[in-house]
């Protein structure tokens, strides 16, 4: 049973993240407001939920949310300044695009940038234990999917469609074949390792 609020009186804006661990295309945000009674029998940590439901939701979300919105920050911006820093923009930006200020942040993680002049918690698997981190969780990743799902049809190669980004045996086989594009992260050590072809070079 996901608890409702953290706070009774404050406002509060649950926040999570999705694609932090992917090889390609972008980080996406969410930043939620949810009424103080909200309370939908399938709501969850998004991995938790099978994708027919996470659509239902996120649906469900959007319609009975006070403020709801989400952010991404690209491939390149999380090659220049790093995937932790790149998941806290893209909070940042999700929380300043709600059309209500939050009072209070409820922070899905162990760790968070602070936003300028609105404090937070920061809680281990909130997905799991707080409705508006979990709603957030939802709306991050049902973006983040149909997002992976368009560039699928631009690179196919890869099967973004289905792995959505994510290190799947597919996808490194992919990459093993045809090497990265344009949306891989750069940054991170995805290329598979080439063994020489005089491994016993250093002894000539």
């Amino acid at each position: 049973m996901l608890a409702p609020y953290y706070h009774n009186k404050l406002i509060e804006a649950g926040c999570d993240e999705a694609g932090r661990g992917c090889y390609a295309g972008p980080v996406f945000a969410a930043a939620v407001i949810l009424p103080k009674d909200f309370y939908h029998p399938l709501l969850n940590d998004s991995k938790k939920v099978t994708e027919k439901n996470r659509l239902l939701l996120k649906e469900y979300i959007e319609n009975a949310a006070i403020s709801w919105a989400v952010a991404k920050i690209d491939h390149t911006e999380i090659d220049k300044i790093n995937i932790l820093k790149a998941s806290f923009k893209a909070m940042h930006f999700a929380i300043k695009a709600l059309k209500q200020e939050p009072e209070f942040l409820l922070i899905d993680g162990n760790r968070f940038m602070a936003y300028p002049n609105i404090p937070h918690i920061t809680i281990v698997k909130g997905d799991g234990k707080y409705a508006s981190i979990a709603a957030a969780s939802i709306l991050a990743k049902t973006h983040r999917d149909a997002y992976m799902k368009k560039l699928d049809k631009i690179y196919p190669a890869y099967h973004w469609g289905t792995n959505k980004g994510y290190g799947t045996l597919d996808h490194r086989k992919a990459i093993a074949e045809i090497g990265l594009c344009k949306y891989h992260r750069k940054s991170f050590d995805i290329l598979p390792k080439q063994e020489s072809l005089f491994p016993n070079d250093d002894l000539r």
